[in-house]
């Protein structure tokens, strides 16, 4: 947790991992092991700050999930389970949280260039492209632009919301 504007506690949570496969060849190991750290990690450390912002009475949290949380896509069951379960739970804290002073949002990044997506075929990142309205795969600078708004006062009147960062992959 980290102080924000005007001294505001801030919580990021940005895990991901991913073990695709098409869901009938999917292993429970496979399964709980992305559901564990995506979505069970990024409720554990929003369960540890929660009592600190509501005694506070302010606060940022900021959850980063995937448009494939939104969308779904084929051979990744277990990711975008997980994804859309960050943002169910973005939303729920949200209302659980606003009475006390605390914004709950979410990034949803499209295709950006991470440690996580370096290794894979080019025809997938070729697709990505395809599917992007502005032609070409995000940096993580363009997540981390959107997470520092949603942690400024600018977004004081903004919870509850999913905000897509995918060049327009998603339209």
């Amino acid at each position: 947790m980290r102080r924000g504007v005007r001294g505001t506690p801030i919580l990021v949570t940005c895990a991901g991992i991913a073990r695709d496969g098409m869901a009938w060849k999917l292993t429970a190991d496979a399964w709980n092991e992305v559901i564990r750290v995506n979505l069970t990690g990024t409720f554990v450390y929003c369960r540890a700050v929660a009592p600190v912002l509501r005694a506070q009475k302010s606060g940022r949290i900021v959850t980063v999930a995937s448009i494939n949380g939104l969308r779904g896509k084929a051979g990744i069951a277990n990711y975008a389970a997980s994804k859309a379960g960050v943002i169910g739970l973005t939303k729920t804290l949200a209302r659980e949280l606003g009475r006390n002073g605390v914004t709950v949002n979410c990034v949803a990044p499209g295709m950006i260039h991470t440690a996580m997506t370096t290794g894979l075929p080019a025809q997938v990142l070729e697709t990505a492209v395809a599917e992007s309205a502005l032609g070409r795969i995000g940096e993580p600078e363009d997540v981390a632009d959107v997470v520092v708004f949603l942690c400024s006062d600018a977004a004081r009147h903004v919870t509850g919301e999913v905000v897509k960062v995918d060049g327009g992959q998603l339209i």
